[in-house]
């Protein structure tokens, strides 16, 4: 009896292609029977549809219990054929011992509920030589197949990574509950633009699977149903001993309990010795009917035999003695869990795990301290959590606390302050109290004192910062130990990275990335990251992305889900420094909707999508992601992006010509850098605060900032400063009349950026030295064309509003041959090149005083050109403009 073969859609194709050659007038008319198998809920009913579709002439159907079916030539249909009685399948019998030509047969069934077990037409099932007979075998879905489904229900932007893995575990890949789950989804409260939740566990059980699951088991005789619910509470397929082990049923007893449930077909066998449900909801089914006294005996039972396995399976363990009422016990097998999960890499399930632990009832204080320390060792290299932050919060309070333990735990409480929580100063008020609590502890002495020694945070100035890392390493040499040394030497190097100091780079090949043991392989993975981070701002990027390979696939290999995150925030910076903008704004957004919760950490998501903005005018945009809900304070937040924020904040004030606004900003900024003292972090800056002093008419301030900055970076290995450093000098410069000088210093600013490469900084600067060459000489072709280039390079990376600017610099000085004839040109219906430039800025939200300062245009003039290009578009508001133009690079 052939088997239907290949893929599903190939096996398909393969069924009707039988069936219509069997029913084909014009062929042989051999007659078929094709035998359509699977459990319940894989998806028989569908297909036998699909395939009843081929059929030219009417299908015939019957059912058990149905009008026996004629016997003439054509398509009969006959489903749930295990429901049918003796009689019925007899008749069916009957039918195919001796078929007309051009005739074909589809029985659908159920293999597991079957009277006699392989023979579809009961004991006397048999099938004549002149039949063809093919059967398909309908098992559990792939993961692809339920991820089809996933997305047809909820549409693509709906389903969140991760959904159809969710669904295909928790139904056992079995369609009808894979579609009834999504049934329960799609009728769930929905968030518009947002994906649904997908805790699958809090829709319940599909009430078609539970009835099926509790109406087999009822069909189990009750003196060997124990078997069953040993076999929901072990929750995993088990051996025949596991499960009589777990029912209390030894010998003959438990072998005939379990030949009754696979009977029942509420059991299934998994073809390795081992039994269980067909899914996990299936088994919760059964899980829920079984309370009081005998669930506590069955999950007392199950603890008992995993204790007896190698490893121990201690998360498991706890569960079941939690389920039992053995509370010592449960909260033994919680440390032994965590501390195995943490040894595994698995820190976020430990948190969780510990939390609940320390959140239900009194936990004696002893145990109480020992999973509070716990908690907070595996949660600084987790993700955020509230209530792991409250947990500690609460416990370091307490005065009866051995100062040992609360300084540690008090370490961890200021790490994840610092990183998770995006609350850096209180953060570090907390390490500052741990050193002092742990004072002859040298391993968390030294983690305190490497973490203090973090040079992001403003509370604190770099030669401080210094002065913590080199007590640090002193410290964690004298402890010997190997994970407390590896997390010391990751934070010496984003300290001597930060700093710009050359002898940072042989350290970096020292980290331990090979060690066996994982909290070693977690430093080296931040380390990694951080330095990533560090390089970014000096201005080396192809290092930058090479060390963000490396550390993000260690974090993720090791566990280390905040480094592993840190990384890719830092990888977004790279791709806006290099030019890399396409699609670069949809990246950032989808980063901050999945760590918004985490304000540190989308730190570096928010301050591109503010630069990216700024680049198209887009000044609302600007301002709410650089300074809006959910940004970081630029007193409070991590120095080199509160000085790229302020930069972009100055430069925006000028913009509007709001002088003292700039002014005062870059004042303020200027003391938040100075007072840090890592002055390659002024590159975003520097020009700006220079250029807002001279604007404002303080020429000596300007000229302070600038040798401050020269100063600053003397001896330091800072190439993007050292552009910017070219930068400010031009500034300096063209604003104090020394043309010649100024287009000099943009042009070697240009050229450094242009190496690194910086395309947008290299475009900015190579446009102000073709402004400074024009200004000492009218008509200077070269500087035109370098303003042309200018302009397509900024058209290319989607800056709208500097692509707006060069282009009007570039038409006050184009050669008079270039320049079109006199009279004014017929553009009839279409935008013209003007009326385009104005309606795409006003599309961008910029006001028409906005635009006639971008443009050196009159408002009025602006005024004109939007409501002629309105009128030539068909729209009827600014905001429409934007779908009516041509679609811009997504920055």
């Amino acid at each position: 009896m052939p088997h239907s073969a290949g893929t599903a859609d190939g096996a398909e194709r393969a069924l009707r292609g039988r069936l219509a050659a069997a029913l084909d007038p014009e062929g042989a008319g051999r007659p078929v029977v094709l035998l359509v198998e699977g459990a319940a809920g894989t998806g028989k009913t569908r297909l036998v549809e699909r395939l009843a579709a081929v059929a030219a002439g009417p299908v015939r159907r019957t059912a058990p219990g149905g009008a026996p079916p004629g016997a003439g030539p054509g398509l009969l249909v006959a489903e749930d054929v295990h429901r049918a009685s003796a009689e019925e399948t007899g008749r069916l019998r009957a039918l195919l011992a001796a078929p007309p030509a051009r005739f074909a047969c589809v029985l659908s069934y159920r293999p597991e509920e079957l009277e006699a077990p392989g023979l579809v037409l009961g004991p006397g099932t048999d099938f004549p030589a002149g039949l063809t007979v093919v059967r398909h075998v309908l098992g559990p879905l792939g993961l692809a197949e339920a991820e089809r489904m996933a997305v047809a229900a909820l549409g693509a932007d709906r389903c969140p990574p991760g959904l159809a893995a969710a669904l295909h575990r928790v139904s056992g890949g079995v369609a009808q509950t894979v579609a009834d789950l999504l049934d329960l989804l799609v009728a769930g409260p929905v968030t518009v633009g947002r994906p649904p939740s997908f805790g699958l566990d809090r829709l319940g059980i599909p009430p078609r699977l539970d009835v099926l699951t509790l109406r087999r088991t009822a069909a189990v005789p009750e003196e060997h149903r124990r078997i069953v619910s040993a076999a929901a509470v072990l929750d995993e397929p088990a051996t025949s001993r596991d499960l009589a082990v777990v029912a209390g049923l030894p010998g003959r007893a438990g072998a005939d309990a379990l030949a009754a449930a696979l009977r029942a077909a509420v059991l299934e066998g998994r073809g390795d010795g081992r039994y269980g449900f067909g899914s996990p909801l299936a088994a919760a089914a059964v899980r829920r009917t079984v309370t009081g006294p005998a669930s506590e005996e069955l999950h007392r039972r199950a603890g008992q035999l995993l204790t007896r396995r190698q490893p121990v399976p201690w998360e498991r363990v706890a569960g079941h003695r939690r389920a039992c009422g053995d509370e010592r016990g449960w909260l033994h097998a919680v440390e032994r869990a965590a501390l195995q999960l943490e040894d595994a890499g698995e820190q976020q399930r430990a948190v969780g795990l510990l939390e609940s632990a320390l959140a239900t009832g009194p936990v004696p204080e002893q145990a109480r301290a020992r999973a509070a320390r716990l908690l907070a060792r595996c949660a600084v290299v987790g993700l955020r959590s509230d209530e792991t932050l409250k947990v500690l919060r609460h416990i370091v309070a307490d005065p009866g606390l051995p100062p040992a333990a609360r300084g540690e735990i008090r370490l961890d409480l200021g790490l994840l302050l610092c990183n998770q929580m995006g609350e850096v100063m209180e953060g570090r008020d907390e390490l500052a109290r741990a050193v002092e609590d742990l004072a002859g502890e040298p391993v968390p002495l030294a983690r305190a004192m490497s973490a203090l020694a973090m040079p992001y945070g403003p509370d604190a100035s770099f030669a401080e910062n210094v002065a913590w890392i080199e007590r640090a390493v002193s410290v964690a040499e004298e402890s010997g130990d190997p994970v407390v040394r590896a997390a010391v030497a990751a934070n010496r190097v984003s300290v001597l990275l930060n700093g710009g100091d050359p002898a940072a780079w042989p350290l970096i090949d020292r980290l331990p990335r090979d060690s066996e043991l994982i909290g070693c392989r977690q430093q080296t993975s931040r380390g990694l990251c951080n330095a990533a981070d560090a390089v970014v701002w000096l201005g080396h990027y192809d290092r930058s992305r090479a060390l963000l390979a490396e550390g993000v696939e260690l974090a993720a290999r090791s566990g280390a889900a905040y480094a592993e995150q840190t990384g890719r925030g830092c990888a977004l910076v790279v791709d806006w420094a290099t030019g890399r903008w396409s699609g670069l704004a949809e990246r950032c957004r989808a980063f901050v909707e999945e760590s918004g919760d985490m304000p540190y950490l989308a730190s570096d998501a928010r301050m591109v999508l503010g630069l990216l903005a700024l680049a198209r005018g887009e000044w609302a945009d600007t301002l709410d992601q650089l300074t809006g809900p959910g940004a970081a304070g630029l007193d409070t937040g991590p120095v080199p992006i509160s000085a790229t924020v302020s930069g972009a904040l100055i430069r925006l004030a000028l913009a509007h010509d709001d002088v003292p606004g700039a002014a005062a900003e870059a004042e303020a900024a200027w003391g938040r850098l100075r007072a840090k003292g890592i002055w390659a972090w002024g590159a975003e800056l520097a020009p700006w605060a220079v250029e807002a002093a001279l604007r404002a008419g303080d020429t000596a301030a300007a000229e302070a900032r600038a040798k401050e900055f020269a100063a600053g970076l003397e001896g330091r290995d800072a190439p993007s400063a050292d552009a910017a450093l070219a930068w400010t000098l031009g500034v300096l410069a063209e604003h104090t009349g020394q043309p010649a000088e100024a287009a000099a210093r943009y042009g070697g600013s240009a050229a450094a950026y242009r190496e690194l490469p910086r395309p947008y900084h290299a475009a900015l600067t190579s446009a102000a030295a073709a402004r400074c060459a024009l200004a000492r000489e009218e008509g200077d072709a070269s500087a035109v064309a370098a303003l042309a280039d200018c302009a397509a390079v900024f058209d290319a990376l989607g800056a709208t509003w500097d692509a707006a600017r060069t282009r009007a610099e570039l038409r006050r000085h184009q050669p008079a041959a270039e320049r079109r004839p006199p009279g004014r040109p017929r553009y009839g219906d279409v935008l013209s090149p003007r009326e385009g430039e104005v309606a795409e800025l006003a599309a961008a939200g910029m006001s028409n005083r906005e635009i006639a300062a971008t443009l050196h245009l009159s408002p009025r003039t602006v005024e004109q050109h939007v409501a002629r290009a309105l009128q030539k578009t068909g729209v009827h508001s600014r905001q429409q403009l934007a779908g009516a133009l041509e679609p811009a690079s997504d920055g």
